[in-house]
């Protein structure tokens, strides 16, 4: 059986660090918020993307896993 971290191992490390939100807008005009609302969406697409990403790096890397042990576990005698 290989190691339960061995795929997590593959992420970054600054992953482990949220993203942080967008920073509150100084003024109090419509375009101020605007703003802040244009720069926030685009700080959850960074946090959606990265749980995409992650999600299919350890679902490849489990997959990989599988196919060497299904590999592994075949009779001796196939080596040849």
């Amino acid at each position: 059986m290989t190691a339960s971290s061995a795929c997590s191992a593959l992420l970054p490390d600054e992953w482990r660090a949220p993203i942080p939100g967008a920073p509150l807008p100084d003024g109090d005009t419509a375009g101020d918020w605007v703003q802040f609302a244009d720069a926030q969406t685009a700080q959850l697409d960074k946090a959606n993307d990265r749980t995409v990403t992650a999600i299919g790096i350890v679902e490849r890397c489990e997959k990989r896993d599988a196919a060497a042990i299904a590999a592994a576990r075949r009779p001796w005698w196939r080596i040849w």
